[in-house]
């Protein structure tokens, strides 16, 4: 059982370690290509390189019931679509400049989390959570800007990619509520291939629907090379990972074990880009950091409810 768990919280580290690695060093070197192109590309990579080992999934997905396909079209949609796009513009928008940023604030999904399965699920709102998602809010706010007030003009990059990085927190954060439900009929290997095959495919169809097609031609060797890498490692491979711990620790384990994403995502930034953050947003990182862990960790019970 103890074997069970290292395993489980190791694996949810290296996944965090990963998102870190490729939302500061991957995905912005995809630049040069068009957002909805790069949405396409990596998903198409890793679905195709798992059809030798997960092609059984496809008499899975045979047996599904109608409202299963609808949840696995709603975790395609958000996390996949809205999700992949919105964090991808947001890393476009700040060009090399504090993508540390872009990433933490992504990390105010369990918010949007929790909010969504209270809406869907009717999981009731508490006092406790509304309080350190406010927190959690206003250290977003202090990462982001600092004490100034931002600026909302159409030029305002900072601004603009703070406000796609919100989406895609909330985009993932309801990706998590419904693979939850995904979770009871397919096991984690299965529901990754199943994500990234119809994600691939919506994806698709935006692209020929926008009239852009597939331009395949305007993908250099060096470009290929690195959707490779995040296809094995930081896109599927890193969802296969934090599926596996997943199922094997406690949400409060995985809450502690998620915290290396920022701090890779900090370290990476400095050594990297060269990019630290101010006197403010370190305090708006801190705050925001504790505050997505007191919402993501349920408060303990009383001794005497516990012995019962």
């Amino acid at each position: 059982m103890v074997r069970r768990s290292v395993a489980g919280a190791l694996s949810i580290c290296l996944a965090a370690i990963l998102w870190g690695l490729d939302g500061v060093v991957l995905t912005p070197r995809l630049y040069a290509l068009s957002v909805p192109f790069v949405v396409f590309l990596l998903h198409l990579v890793p679905f195709v390189l798992m059809q030798p080992f997960l092609y059984p999934t496809y008499g899975a997905l045979r047996r599904l019931a109608f409202a299963d396909w609808l949840t696995l079209a709603l975790v395609a949609l958000c996390g996949g679509i809205v999700g992949t796009f919105s964090i991808v513009k947001a890393l476009f928008l700040v060009d090399f400049n504090q993508v540390s940023v872009v990433v933490l604030l992504q990390k105010l999904q369990p918010v949007f989390a929790i909010l969504l399965a209270a809406i869907i699920l009717g999981e009731r709102v508490t006092r406790r959570f509304l309080l350190w998602s406010s927190l959690a809010i206003a250290g977003a706010y202090l990462l982001a800007f600092g004490l100034a007030v931002p600026a909302v003009g159409s030029d305002s990059r900072t601004a603009m990619a703070a406000a796609w990085a919100a989406v895609a927190a909330a985009a993932f954060g309801s990706a998590t509520v419904f693979g939850k439900r995904l979770l009871q009929v397919l096991d984690f290997r299965q529901a990754t291939f199943a994500r990234y095959g119809l994600t691939t495919l919506l994806a698709l169809g935006f692209l020929m629907l926008s009239g852009e097609g597939v331009p395949f031609a305007s993908v250099t060797p060096t470009l290929w090379v690195l959707i490779l890498i995040i296809g094995l490692t930081t896109g599927s491979g890193a969802i296969l990972l934090y599926y596996f711990g997943l199922s094997r620790v406690p949400a409060t384990v995985s809450a502690i074990c998620e915290m290396c994403l920022p701090l890779s995502a900090i370290i990476l930034d400095y050594l990297i880009n060269g990019s630290r953050l101010g006197p403010w947003q370190w305090v708006g990182a801190v705050i925001l950091m504790f505050a997505i862990f007191r919402v993501s960790v349920p408060p303990a019970k009383p001794s005497s409810e516990r012995a019962t």
